[in-house]
Parts: C-alpha cells; sequence; structure tokens
C-alpha cells in the first residue's frame, strides 16, 4: 500500500473498517471511487456526513430515525401493547419486510454475550424495562437470532419480563437455527411470527 498516495491509503483503511470489507474489496471500492466515479465519491461524501449529522435513535424504540420518535413509533395504527424486542436495526426492517406485525419495536443493539464481555448493561434492557412497567404492554415477542447468544439473551429477558406477570413469546421455529434475522426469506419471517411460541420458566 506504499505506493498509494496517503490520502487513497487512509480511505482504504476506512472502508476496510465496515463489516466484510477486507483491505482487498477496500482497496477496489476505494480504486473505483477516485479513478471512475469522482462524482459518486463526492455524493456519497455528502451522504455520509447529512447521515452522521442527522440520524439518531428514536427515544422510545431506538430503531433510526431523524426525528425525536421514529416513523413507526409515530404511527397511531401500530399496536403499542405489543412489542417486538431485535438485536438490531436490521432485523426490524426485515420483519417489516413480512408485512405480518402490527406492533411495535424495542431495538437493543446488542446481545447477552458473556465470553465476549457483554453483560446486560451493553443492552439497551434498561429501556426496555422502563417501557413496560406502567401495564400499557400486553405481550413482549422475543426476536433473536436464533444463535445461542440470541437464545440466552432471549431467556435472560424472557425472565425478567416473567417477573413483572407480562406475556412473553418467541417466534417460531421457521428461522433456521443459527440463522441471523436479517438474512431470513419475507415468507419463514411471516409464517414463524404468524405460529410464535410462549416461552415456559
Amino acid at each position: 500500500m506504499l505506493a498509494f498516495p496517503v490520502a487513497l491509503q487512509r480511505l482504504i483503511k476506512e472502508l476496510s473498517k465496515l463489516p466484510s470489507i477486507g483491505e482487498k474489496s477496500a482497496t477496489r471500492l476505494a480504486y473505483h471511487l477516485i479513478a471512475n466515479d469522482r462524482d459518486l465519491a463526492r455524493s456519497l461524501g455528502d451522504a455520509l456526513h447529512l447521515a452522521a449529522q442527522e440520524v439518531r435513535l428514536c427515544e422510545r424504540c431506538f430503531f433510526l430515525s431523524d426525528a425525536s420518535l421514529c416513523s413507526i413509533c409515530k404511527n397511531p395504527s401500530r399496536d403499542s401493547s405489543l412489542v417486538c424486542v431485535v438485536e438490531k436495526p436490521v432485523d426490524l426492517v426485515a420483519i417489516e419486510r413480512g408485512g405480518e406485525f402490527k406492533g411495535s419495536y424495542h431495538v437493543l443493539h446488542g446481545l447477552w454475550a458473556p465470553l465476549r464481555g457483554q453483560g446486560p448493561e451493553s443492552m439497551r434492557l434498561k429501556e426496555l424495562m422502563a417501557r413496560v412497567q406502567d401495564g400499557s404492554v400486553k405481550e413482549v415477542i422475543l426476536a433473536t437470532s436464533a444463535t445461542v447468544e440470541g437464545d440466552a439473551t432471549a431467556l435472560y429477558v424472557g425472565r425478567m419480563l416473567a417477573d413483572l406477570g407480562i406475556k412473553t413469546t418467541r417466534p417460531a421455529q421457521g428461522i433456521p437455527k443459527g440463522g441471523e434475522l436479517e438474512y431470513a426469506d419475507d415468507v419463514t419471517l411471516s409464517r414463524a411470527f404468524a405460529a410464535r411460541n410462549t416461552l415456559q420458566f
């Protein structure tokens, strides 16, 4: 990489920090932007700057928003007594694509993973518990991924909610074991939500 100008080296280094982008892919992307499409490079830079300035987390559900509440939380037709808990924003998007779920959401932005040093404080769990305290939430669907960490998080959060007398469910096993929600197809997600199961403690 020593042959590249310093500015290009920095661009490659920054691009390689993105998920699923290694140094070779970052080099190809950087080369394309600089050598073939400088207009795209400029508009991409503007879009990144604007997104960094404008996009924040919804104050209620912690999905991405450009206002204090996201479009889902502001929608009066959504059932606020039904809360679907997901790990990350892309999981929420995947569920919305299925078109089956008409409730509200809560994005944890993490999972309970003690082996990686991620405990309850690494998730938006306190905020979830605060949401359910007033008694308006009747059911919480724990739609974390069907992985070891996703299952552990669902059990951990489910026990806390059960102590408060809140009905807690998990999507039915239409999502493959070890699979991530964001990669599941629309029909699988829709069927999984239609046939969700109550957690037993």
